[in-house]
């Protein structure tokens, strides 16, 4: 059904502070006042936050200062007001334990910010992994008008002649010195070429993922996602948002109007499309469940089983975030979904067209970037959903970062308790460990690490890496770098610190991994895995106090988007009262 818009002029919800002769509205308009703002601009135009997730302790949003005062020049231009304010900014490169651990809390910040303010529409200025998720749970929960602007990817490094791409190199490297492939002086010598301008991961990492994540659900400009943080372009995208949140407002496009189901149906092909983080089933479980769509583990496996992918970046391919935008970036990859009949192209888009109008006549301007279809780097792309006595409600595993010979695979398990011990075993030489061994890693989920951290890739042992092996089978609860690759299996649920099956795993089980019949299998019989799991007892520590013990008790499992039991579609209202 296409949107309406509302009548305009109306009567705005920022009018409840600033719109009469009263006591209180003196009170807020006075206070306001202090900062030199004139009288008309409390004449009823709409207020516009921008919600600002700069921080140099993000180093992804260290750049978002100067675009947000980009987006208030749009707003002007427009007729509105805007008012900038921070929110708590979760930047995965240096937060600890885990960005993830607190994207909850920055989404109750987001929303208890937008429904305690006089705002009518709000601008969502994100970058780093998991500040898109979190300003988008926190502005649906509101459900006032509200668009993305990223800040955009940086620029490609390079380093002896070859592209660099973070996190994807570092990763390499990392292998590279414990393989004695690469010395540490190099090592060292390679870092000042990983991050050499502003910006989010130039790889498809999730940072970028979220980005095209927002950008298929139509909740950023047709674009948005690839133009680089220091093109004079991501200026324009962040102006041209100021303007058209403006008029947002005055139609009442709210994010319910836009992400419905498929929206999401089209954000997890898409997904599927550029070889996206696994990150980005997290969180559009997260999202979905803001505006009360029953989103599911399955419902990836439906919609994006069957989708190629034909994105030729790192890690699944070779080129960067740089090229995909001077390819035609995300709406090429869009369109040929919508050729290949695999778009909901009557999904509407804060731009107030639909999805399929806004990318009809775009151009693939290299097709070894975006690839064709009969040339894809796999022809199964997407998020591979695996389930089975060894995770009953889903586990999760990227085939386009993963090796094709271990997408079967039956080995014995080398088991790691928890990350430390993971680290104090893995470069022992006397580890009983070779390339055929599954390696299992527990307490790193949601609730075990606590937060559900970035260590599913476990690097391999040193004595391994030295045969020229570069991959192995690995499980776990954890999540996984989007700028990471690799046959990892991750999210499995329920996780070990909840009692699932991966907490009785021990040494010696042998595993079965079969990708292509999305099974994940324990070979152990139903009364042993009964017996252990009855006898089994949490291991993992319990926060005593403060928001780390809110975090464990009310986190719900990776499968259901790892929100909190009590935010999971609660929508309250948009006007509080007034204390004055």
């Amino acid at each position: 059904m296409a949107f309406k818009p509302a009548k305009w002029p109306r009567k705005l919800r920022s009018t409840e502070w600033f719109g009469g002769t009263s006591r209180d509205h003196i009170y807020h308009r006075s206070w306001m006042k202090n900062q030199g703002l004139p009288d008309d601009l409390f004449d009823g135009r709409p207020v516009i936050g921008i919600c600002n997730t700069w921080s140099q302790l993000t180093p992804c949003n260290a750049h978002l200062r100067d675009l947000a005062e980009r987006v208030k020049h749009g707003i002007y231009e427009a007729g509105g007001f805007p008012v900038e304010f921070p929110v708590f900014s979760t930047g995965e490169s240096i937060l600890r334990p885990t960005a993830m651990m607190f994207r909850n809390l920055a989404s109750m910040d987001v929303e208890e910010a937008i429904r305690g303010a006089p705002l009518d529409g709000v601008v969502l200025l994100v970058g780093c992994d998991k500040t898109t998720p979190s300003l988008l749970m926190g502005a649906a929960s509101v459900d006032i008008p509200a668009i993305v602007v990223t800040g955009g990817p940086m620029l490609n490094g390079w380093f002896q002649g070859e592209r660099v791409g973070s996190g994807t190199h570092l990763w390499k490297f990392s292998e590279a010195v414990k393989a004695g492939e690469m010395t540490q002086e190099e090592f060292l010598e390679a870092e000042a070429a990983m991050s050499r301008s502003p910006g989010s991961c130039n790889t498809m990492g999730t940072a970028s993922t979220m980005a095209s994540m927002a950008e298929a659900l139509g909740m950023a400009l047709s674009g948005n996602a690839a133009i680089p943080a220091v093109d004079s372009r991501r200026r324009v995208m962040a102006h041209l948002s100021g303007r058209r949140i403006v008029q947002m407002v005055k139609d009442d496009l709210k994010p319910s109007d836009i992400l419905t189901r498929e929206s999401f149906e089209n954000a997890i092909r898409t997904n599927g499309a550029i070889g996206g983080s696994t990150n980005a089933v997290i969180h559009l479980l997260a999202i979905a469940g803001r505006v009360g769509i029953d989103l599911s583990l399955d419902d990836w496996d439906k919609a994006g089983r069957d989708i190629p992918t034909i994105v030729n970046l790192m890690p699944s391919g070779k080129y960067l975030m740089e090229e995909f935008f001077y390819a035609g970036g995300l709406p090429v990859v869009i369109k040929r979904l919508g050729e290949a009949g695999m778009l909901n192209k009557d999904a509407i888009t804060v731009s107030g067209e639909t999805m399929w109008d806004q990318v009809k006549d775009v151009k693939n301007w290299n097709e070894d970037v975006i690839l064709p279809a009969d040339k894809a780097l796999t022809s199964q792309g997407g998020i591979a959903i695996l389930k089975g006595n060894l995770a009953p409600n889903g586990a999760v595993l990227k085939p386009s970062a993963a090796s094709p010979h271990l997408m079967q695979h039956k080995g014995r398990a080398v088991v790691f308790e928890d990350i430390d011990d993971y680290k104090a075993k893995i470069n022992d030489d006397t580890l009983d460990i070779d390339e055929t061994c599954v390696m299992v890693l527990k307490n790193c989920g949601p609730k075990g690490y606590p937060g559900m951290s970035e260590v599913g890739n476990m690097g391999l042992p040193p004595k391994v890496l030295k045969k020229g092996i570069t991959d192995m089978v690995r499980i776990s609860d954890a999540r996984m770098s989007g700028t990471a690759y690799g046959t990892v299996v991750l999210h499995t649920s329920p996780e070990a610190a909840a009692g699932g099956p991966l907490a009785v795993v021990k040494d010696g089980d042998m595993i079965e991994l079969d990708v292509a019949n999305r099974s994940i299998h324990l070979d152990i019989s139903e009364q042993e895995l009964s017996a252990r799991l009855a006898a089994w007892k949490p291991s993992h520590h319990v926060p005593d106090s403060g928001y780390a013990r809110l975090f464990h008790d009310h986190v719900q499992g990776a499968d259901t988007g790892a929100d909190f039991d009590f935010l999971k579609g609660c929508r309250g209202s948009a006007v509080p009262k007034d204390s004055h």
